[in-house]
């Protein structure tokens, strides 16, 4: 962070996620947060009325530096994205309240690369902790996005699906470390 500080105060308006519901609304220039969690290039950020995530590319209205978020990875022989390159970005993807990647949390279940007309196309499919978090569809938003950052890549899908139920078990070694259960 650019200052020991995690108050802030918006230098302008920025538009947010609401978390857990995943609406998004508007906080205004002048409006106090504070910084709770800074992961994957997002904020996790406490305002008057609860917690909001807040984009990489807003960085700025909260006194961060935006980050360069471009990927240095070379293709395949054939041109199609490097997969290691691809499972790199879904590792820079969190839930804005749980402090481990959504790999690590065992919510990716298959992630395929698929060749079309237009190119190469990503075609991942996760889960969630809960049925019911209404993040599920801006994090899958954001997988999609650094997804398509990696070169070779033309398209990027990213589907929530139900089957098989995510359970802790999933949750790779480091994650659980992270969290604290072993």
């Amino acid at each position: 962070m650019s200052s020991a500080s995690k108050d802030r105060i918006l230098s302008r308006d920025v538009v947010v996620t609401q978390i857990p519901s995943g609406d998004k609304h508007t906080l205004f220039a002048g409006a106090k947060v504070f910084i709770h969690q800074v992961l994957g290039g997002t904020y996790t950020v406490q305002g008057d009325a609860g917690l909001y995530r807040i984009d990489a590319k807003d960085a700025d209205a909260i006194g961060e530096t935006v980050v360069d978020q471009s990927v240095q990875a070379s293709t395949l022989a054939d041109g199609a994205p490097d997969p290691e390159a691809l499972w790199d970005q879904l590792r820079k993807v969190y839930d804005p309240e749980i402090p481990v990647n959504i790999v690590d949390l065992g919510l990716v279940y298959s992630l395929d690369v698929i060749k079309t007309d237009e190119g190469y196309k990503a075609d991942v499919a996760m889960t969630l902790t809960a049925p019911g978090c209404g993040m599920g569809p801006a994090i899958a938003e954001d997988a999609k996005g650094k997804l398509l950052l990696v070169p070779g890549l033309s398209q990027a899908e990213v589907r929530i699906v139900w089957e098989p139920v995510w359970n802790q078990s999933m949750i790779s070694e480091e994650g659980k470390m992270k969290l604290g259960l072993i």
